[in-house]
């Protein structure tokens, strides 16, 4: 099993790199987002990466961290879900992103990841919203029973999100337009005005 790869970006081309390792080189299939494809060809490179073996075929898949890595894990994991598919969601968000879609349940914005349609990212959220946390108020992940604590301290910041969903935002909308608001002890309205401050 081939855990990381560090050497020289030799090639790119559409949704995967060659990278050079004393003389060998390596094709990885990455995200259309990762900072390794957007590096230029000759600069110095590392994926971690994860080997999907099958009987007619052995392919690399990198990724730009451990987080992203993980969550192509999860992703293939998922039944129906495939590294292709995986890819795509990927290329689509940011890890950030993508979490934040599982967490709040926000199938819908899955859906704009290419190939994706409504019964696999219903399947998605499904089978991955008790693997992924809830964000802490520092920006890090909780498991789901820290998460639950964190919820009850930021209850305006819940409530408006079901408020905008009301309004006919997305979920995931409402929770990137929240995140960008850095107080932590508004009320719901106050969060409310400011939400929507930021959706115009």
């Amino acid at each position: 099993m081939i855990g990381f790869l560090r050497g020289t970006l030799a090639d790119k081309g559409d949704g995967y790199i060659i990278i050079d390792v004393n003389g060998v080189g390596y094709q990885v299939f990455v995200p259309a987002n990762s900072s390794a494809y957007l590096n230029a060809e000759g600069e110095e490179v590392l994926v971690y990466t994860s080997m999907i073996v099958r009987e007619d075929d052995v392919s690399l898949f990198g990724f730009s961290g451990k987080g992203e890595l993980d969550a192509f894990k999860k992703l293939i994991g998922v039944s129906g879900v495939g590294p292709k598919a995986a890819i795509s969601i990927l290329s689509s968000f940011t890890l950030d992103q993508f979490k934040q879609a599982i967490v709040f349940e926000d199938a819908k914005s899955l859906q704009r990841a290419n190939g994706i349609g409504k019964k696999s990212a219903e399947r998605i959220v499904l089978e991955l919203k008790d693997k992924f946390s809830a964000q802490a108020p520092d920006g890090s992940y909780l498991d789901s029973g820290a998460a639950a604590e964190v919820a009850a301290a930021q209850g305006g910041r819940a409530e408006a999100i079901s408020a905008l969903v009301a309004l006919g935002y997305s979920r995931g909308e409402a929770t990137s337009a929240l995140a960008s608001i850095p107080e932590k002890d508004l009320t719901t309205e106050e969060y409310i005005k400011r939400a929507l401050k930021n959706l115009f």
